[in-house]
């Protein structure tokens, strides 16, 4: 399962980057056709590694960090 997560994770950087570096979680989860859960724990890595932001005002916001 870290594996996983850790693809997905790779997955949400390079959707990041090619998406003016901030997306919705539901557009991640569209868009890379992974479980929300899996999806979710790859955020929460990418956040605690520093690596994302994570923004809520009306909705939630993730913004790549460089």
């Amino acid at each position: 399962m870290i594996m996983e997560i850790g693809i997905i994770a790779g997955d949400i950087w390079h959707y990041l980057e090619e998406n003016q570096n901030t997306a919705k979680p539901q557009d991640l989860i569209n868009s890379l056709g992974k479980p929300q859960e899996e999806v979710f724990m790859s955020l929460g890595w990418l956040a605690r590694e520093g690596h994302v932001a994570i923004e809520k005002n009306e909705d939630y916001k993730i913004t790549l960090r460089k």
